[in-house]
């Protein structure tokens, strides 16, 4: 007898009926059931026949499942078979099963949604083992009915037949529904108003047709929704959200609708209608029908396709693009309750509900594809919980808090990590408890108490603040610090499964440094064990410290006075016509004072610097849109870069950007930026002649990506993963792990 345990996501997916099915059709006798780990497979036969069976487990395993390891083992035979079934799930302590992510509605499913012949003929909550609500639902592993938020749905007798049955396509599908017996759809106005209609779908069509703003619970949260097309909407929302340019989501009906609005290649294509369905940035058409206020001033709009039933089932009626961006206010988490939406209720006119409980929130992932590469700018929906490897053993139980943007945190389990989906920014006391929330359920579901508690080395980040706070309240917790940027190229060397010696470049906004300045235009020659900084742009002082990183004009200014002095004052420019005379005296005395002006060696503050003094922009409404302003700039036809020396390993940006102030055209000063960039980067991997990683926010850029790609082709990049700040939790869980490595 074998005993075969099967570990990733394996869970939710029809794993156990595919297996019924195989071992039955094979004249196998045994058992399978969900347990701690993944699922466990009982199998009585001889050890050619188990062979065979698990080459076909592993050639059809069925389309969502991921197997990341397969042991099988001879046991002693310790009951008899009459056949082959499928038993109670097991429970265990130290639980490492995979929880699988949210699906889109598959094919069958949206055939079954608008066959009128169908029982679920537009039922808004359809799916099954192929589809559907996951990660957002469930409260505790194993994943089974129970714990999920579909415990409080008793099945009718005809969902309940299906859910029994071994070969029906929802069997044992946790989220199985119909109009009888599943979730219920509400509709009410924004004093709670309950609106009665014969179809309340119909009516939320009706109602963002002519231009009002709906709030739409979905999945992971609730979306902000309005007529795409409609000027006055798109506008009004900008308004009451106080988002006064940074870029909405579009969801489409179909990818046909999408084509409308961007030239999608062939890569784009597959990505958005994958099963994950992403927000993909792409290249929007000079001709689309959309507002001009969706992404305004830059060429890129984020699109996706309608994922829930209930969305294609608005966007049938509506038959037009619709905003569906995250119903939050900026710094807070997003809504993914009824008392959260209220909160909310400024901004939207109407609610449309359902009944499902979300458990947890879960935001749209985003993403782009850059010289046939995917990669990730947000981990969510679809992905989330990422389930990555250690590049060593441990025995210590690690938790590592990230950073304190676009933060995530992990935890290890043996030798894979658990990365939990995008959180946010720490910015609010609200995003805090969201976040100590998410490491919590992450606790509950592993049943996982850390040995080891890992951090950032900022003294004010609130996870650093939190990962002290933990260690004091716990004196077995080890307490362990790790260098923000030197955690990105960890990152990124995880991913890629690298622990040779490597040059890494980190890139970013800001990020601690080992000597208390602020870091962001990094070289380092590192390992999984130690890094050495080899490079760094020079630092410059950061006027208003962190007023500078919202006003690009304070490190364009900042430039000035270092190469004009008092001089300044007699210039004219984009970045002194921003300010008054007083502010710039004001300003200067500052810098020549030190006064709130640390120093900063970070690249995403370069990329502020040429915006200001381009005159693209002076003062930021989002983060990051001083580089995708530069971008929708830049021409391919200028291949020229600006002269530039490094000295000990310092670049000096100064030198450059008195070449930008003497550029008469802005294409040109912004192309020969990139270029310079990238050739900085080449220079440094030519001296050291090692594996060239890259990491951190700044790499998020398509315009700097394609240029390092074509200029060095073997480049290592963070593909299918983030490279901003979400990624740090993943580095400082590698760092960790070489440090407590088990021999």
């Amino acid at each position: 007898m074998f005993s075969i345990e099967i570990r990733g996501i394996v869970q939710g997916v029809g794993f156990r009926p595919f297996i019924y099915n195989l071992a039955s059709s094979s004249g196998l006798r045994g058992e399978v059931s969900n347990n701690g780990y993944g699922v466990l497979i009982l199998l009585d036969c001889k050890q050619e026949r188990a062979d065979e069976f698990i080459k076909n487990v592993r050639d059809d395993k069925p389309p969502l499942c991921e197997i990341d390891s397969i042991r099988i083992t001879r046991i002693k035979k310790t009951k008899s078979f009459d056949g082959f079934s499928i038993e109670m799930s097991e429970g265990a302590k130290n639980l490492s099963s995979h929880i699988p992510p949210d699906i889109a509605m598959c094919e069958e499913c949206e055939r079954e949604l608008h066959d009128k012949s169908n029982r679920r003929f537009e039922y808004p909550f359809i799916t099954c083992t192929n589809c559907g609500p996951r990660f957002s639902i469930i409260r505790n592993l194993p994943y089974e009915r129970k714990n999920t938020s579909m415990d409080e749905f008793e099945m009718c007798e005809k969902c309940s037949q299906e859910y029994k049955n071994p070969h029906d396509r929802r069997y044992h599908a946790q989220p199985i529904g119909c109009h009888e017996c599943g979730p219920k759809l509400s509709f009410f106005d924004n004093k709670g108003n309950i609106i009665e209609s014969e179809n309340i779908i119909d009516k939320a069509a009706e109602l963002i047709t002519e231009g009002r703003i709906v709030a739409i619970k979905g999945i992971g949260g609730y979306h902000l929704v309005c007529d795409a097309t409609n000027d006055e909407a798109v506008k009004l929302l900008r308004e009451r959200k106080q988002r006064p340019s940074k870029p909405f989501g579009v969801m489409v009906k179909d990818i046909y609708m999408s084509k409308n609005i961007a030239p999608i290649n062939e890569k784009e294509e597959e990505l958005l209608c994958s099963n994950r369905r992403p927000i993909v940035l792409v290249k929007k058409r000079e001709d689309n029908a959309l507002s001009k206020n969706v992404a305004p001033n830059i060429n890129q709009i984020g699109l996706f396709l309608a994922y829930t039933p209930l969305h294609h089932l608005i966007l049938q009626r509506l038959n037009r693009p619709i905003v569906a961006t995250s119903a939050n206010i900026s710094d807070e988490p997003l809504c993914k309750s009824n008392d959260e939406i209220m909160r909310l209720r400024g901004i939207w006119d109407f609610c449309l509900e359902h009944n499902r409980e979300i458990v947890n929130s879960c935001d749209d992932s985003v993403a782009f594809v850059e010289c046939e590469k995917t990669f990730m700018l947000r981990d969510a929906r679809g992905y989330a919980p990422l389930y990555l490897k250690l590049p060593h053993k441990t025995d210590k139980k690690i938790l590592a808090l990230g950073a304190n943007q676009k933060s995530s945190v992990a935890i290890t389990i043996g030798e894979s990590v658990v990365l939990s989906p995008y959180i946010g920014d720490l910015g609010s006391l609200t995003s805090i408890e969201h976040y100590k929330s998410h490491i919590e359920t992450l606790k509950r579901i592993y049943e996982f108490e850390p040995d080891v508690v890992v951090c950032d080395k900022h003294p004010n980040y609130e996870s650093t603040k939190y990962a002290k706070e933990l260690a004091a309240q716990n004196q077995n917790i080890e307490l362990l610090q790790v260098q923000h940027h030197y955690a990105h190229i960890l990152a990124t060397m995880g991913v890629n499964g690298i622990a040779s010696k490597v040059l890494g470049v980190s890139f970013d906004g800001t990020g601690y440094g080992d000597e208390g300045n602020l870091w962001g235009g990094e070289f380092f020659v590192c390992n999984l064990e130690s890094y050495e900084r080899v490079g760094h742009f020079r630092y410059f002082k950061l006027l208003g410290g962190e007023m500078a990183i919202k006003e690009p004009r304070r490190v364009a200014l900042s430039f000035l006075f270092e190469i004009y002095g008092e001089e300044v004052f007699n210039l004219n420019n984009a970045t002194l016509n921003s300010f008054s005379a007083a502010e710039i005296k004001t300003l200067y005395t500052a810098y020549k004072n030190s006064l709130n002006s640390p120093l900063s060696s970070s690249c995403g503050r370069l990329f502020d610097a040429v915006a200001s003094i381009l005159g693209v922009v002076q003062v930021c409404s989002y983060e990051g849109e001083s580089g995708l302003l530069l971008e929708s700039l830049y021409d391919e036809n200028v291949l020229e870069s600006y002269l530039f020396s490094i000295e000990d390993g310092e670049i000096d940006f100064s030198q450059i950007f008195r070449q930008i102030l003497d550029e008469k055209n802005s294409r040109i000063a912004v192309s020969k930026f990139f270029n310079t960039i990238v050739e900085i980067i080449y220079e440094m991997h030519k001296k050291y002649d090692l594996p060239l990683v890259l990491g951190g926010g700044v790499f998020q850029n398509r315009v700097l990506l394609k240029l390092i790609i074509r200029k060095i082709p073997d480049v290592i990049l963070p593909e299918m993963f983030v490279s901003n700040d979400g990624a740090i939790a993943y580095g400082q869980a590698i760092a960790a792990a070489s440090e407590f490595e088990t021999l």
